[in-house]
C-alpha cells in the first residue's frame, strides 16, 4: 500500500550485536543475521538484509562479515557509529573497511542513540530528538577526517536522516576543517558529496529540500526507520510526504525508485 517493494532490514538503535564479552556478543550477531536470513528466504521478492557484526572483535567480525556475505547472501554491512563509545571510524576497525572494500561493498550506519556520548545531549533527555542526528554528522565527519573513503574507494557509504544537519554545514567545513589544515585528498564537501543519505526526517520538507540542494536526488535513498515512526505517521505516509515537497518530479522518481535499486545493486 505505501508502495514500497523491497525493505532492507537492519539492527534499530541501542540493537546492534556489540559488546565486551566476545562469546556473548558473536551468538547475539548470529541470531540476528540467521533470523534476518530467514525471513529473506521466505519472502526474497521483499527483503534483504545487511551484515550485523560483533564489534568491538575485528576476527570474529570479519569471520561473520565472510558468512554474511558467502553464505547468507547479504546485501551490504550494517555499523552502529560507534561501538562501546568509540567511533568506528577509529583505527582499529580498519580491516573490517578493508575487507568491505576487496568485495566493493556497501556500509550502512545507524546511531546508536548515546547522544555523542555527550551530557549536554543526554542530560536534557534529547538522545533521539537530537542525538541520533548529530551522530549522523559525526560518522560523516569522522569518516572524511580519517580519509577513509579514499584510502577505501571501492566501499558504498550510507548515512542515515540526510545525514543530520551536515548539508547545511559543506561551505563551512571546507573554509574551517580545510584540505590544507588536515592534509586531505579534497575538499569536505566533495568527500560528503560521495556519500549516500537516507530520507528519514519526519517529514520535514525542508529537511529533504536543504540535502536534496546539498548532495544532490541521485544521492538520495528512500529509508523508514521501521518501526519508529510509526508512533508519529503511517508507513504510507513516511513515504509519501516526499511527493508533496517542490522538487522536480524526475528528482522524486530517482529518490524513491532508482538510487537505492543502484546503489544496493539490486536490479531494476
Amino acid at each position: 500500500a505505501a508502495g514500497v517493494g523491497m525493505q532492507g532490514l537492519s539492527p534499530a538503535a541501542r540493537r546492534a550485536p556489540y559488546g565486551a564479552d566476545e562469546d556473548a556478543a558473536v551468538r547475539a550477531a548470529r541470531i540476528g543475521n540467521d533470523a534476518n536470513a530467514q525471513l529473506v528466504g521466505r519472502y526474497p521478492d521483499k527483503f534483504r538484509s545487511f551484515i550485523s557484526l560483533p564489534l568491538p572483535h575485528i576476527d570474529a567480525s570479519l569471520r561473520e562479515l565472510r558468512r554474511g556475505f558467502d553464505e547468507l547472501g547479504m546485501i551490504g554491512v550494517n555499523l552502529h557509529i560507534s561501538v562501546l563509545n568509540r567511533s568506528v571510524a577509529s583505527d582499529e576497525f580498519l580491516p573490517i573497511y578493508e575487507e568491505i572494500n576487496r568485495r566493493g561493498g556497501l556500509i550502512f550506519y545507524h546511531p546508536c542513540g548515546n547522544g555523542i556520548c555527550s551530557p549536554m545531549i543526554t542530560e536534557y533527555g534529547l538522545n533521539g530528538a537530537v542525538g541520533t542526528s548529530l551522530e549522523d554528522t559525526a560518522i560523516a565527519l569522522h569518516l572524511i577526517a580519517k580519509r577513509i573513503p579514499a584510502r577505501f574507494p571501492d566501499i558504498d557509504f550510507v548515512i542515515p536522516h540526510f545525514g543530520g544537519p551536515l548539508a547545511m554545514l559543506l561551505e563551512r567545513l571546507d573554509n574551517q576543517f580545510s584540505m590544507k589544515q588536515h592534509d586531505l585528498p579534497e575538499p569536505p564537501s566533495v568527500t560528503a558529496r560521495r556519500f549516500y543519505y537516507d530520507t528519514v526526517g519526519h517529514g520535514s520538507p525542508a529537511a529533504l529540500l536543504c540535502a536534496w540542494s546539498a548532495f544532490g536526488a541521485d544521492h538520495l535513498l528512500p529509508g523508514s526507520d521501521y518501526p519508529v515512526l510509526l508512533s508519529f505517521e503511517t508507513y504510507e505516509r513516511t513515504f509519501g510526504w516526499i511527493r508533496d515537497v517542490d522538487i522536480p518530479a524526475a528528482d522524486i522518481d530517482q529518490i524513491l525508485e532508482k538510487t537505492a535499486p543502484s546503489v544496493l545493486d539490486l536490479g531494476p
